[in-house]
């Protein structure tokens, strides 16, 4: 019989909410003085909070997880950190107290129509889409069209849209960029496993690849995407919830792409009508 030493099995134990508190801080790159100024407190307070020598108040730990930016999700970690209950709910979708929320991003969808739209969670996870999504999937390889369909893996990996997209390095660049700023604000090891599994993924030598910096300074990437129905040129808009104080619409993004020359909005609005 085989045991299990108590190190190996003891729970880890909870970090401190200054502990956190100064981690977030950090990888906004602000310093103290930085954030007491933003937070109007004193650099002594905030510096008592973060060494543990101050206990701050549930209504200090929500404003300075707001003068840090700091999501939803993780403002409510450290609620618990400082002994108190979280605050912001999370709840499925299919909730009824989200009901209006639900209708709301399905009559973005199918309001957008002829045009594709998806509706992502934080992960990038696709969740509810409209009927214009068809000319994407052309030719992807089942697996990563077996659900929870990624939209990062379905648009670079090898076996999915990645091979259509003419513009790929332009594409890949941008989606990567956005990727990393996305795991700068929230901190996902989720995230940031992702990245690391798409950043391995090869190439195309003919595919262009932006000059360094190049994505920061454009107002737009198109896709330039070749499809069964004729060549598609899309931008892309995201739209997201305001002011949300639920976990899961904080984190719901829609991504609306539209045609950016007449040719592809014909192309779109025939094969909607066929």
């Amino acid at each position: 019989m085989t045991t299990r030493s108590a190190a190996s099995t003891a729970p880890s134990a909870p970090r401190a909410v200054g502990d956190l508190l100064r981690e977030w801080r950090q990888r906004r790159r602000l310093s103290q003085m930085d954030l007491a100024l933003e937070a109007e407190i004193s650099t002594r307070h905030l510096s008592f909070v973060e060494t543990g020598r101050a206990a701050p108040s549930r209504e200090m730990v929500l404003h300075l997880a707001e003068s840090l930016d700091i999501p939803l999700r993780d403002r409510n970690v450290l609620l618990v950190a400082a002994g108190f209950a979280p605050v912001f709910p999370e709840r499925r979708l299919d909730d009824p107290g989200l009901e209006a929320a639900r209708r709301a991003i399905d009559l973005v969808l199918a309001g957008h129509e002829p045009y594709p739209a998806v509706a992502l969670d934080r992960h990038w996870d696709i969740i509810a889409h409209n009927r214009c999504i068809a000319p994407f999937l052309e030719g992807c390889a089942p697996e990563l069209l077996t659900p929870p369909i990624n939209m990062v893996r379905l648009s670079l990996h090898p076996q999915g849209i990645a091979p259509r997209i003419e513009n790929l390095g332009e594409v890949r660049a941008h989606v990567l960029a956005r990727l990393r700023r996305q795991i700068e604000l929230t901190a996902d090891p989720v995230l940031e496993a992702l990245l690391a599994e798409v950043s391995a993924w090869p190439v195309p030598f003919s595919q262009p690849h932006p000059r360094k910096g190049q994505e920061a300074a454009e107002l737009f990437i198109p896709v330039r995407l070749r499809t069964a129905v004729g060549p598609l040129t899309l931008i892309s808009a995201t739209t997201v919830f305001g002011t949300p104080v639920d976990v899961t619409l904080a984190e719901l993004a829609i991504e609306t792409f539209l045609p950016a020359d007449a040719g592809t909005a014909e192309r779109l609005r025939t094969m909607m009508a066929g």
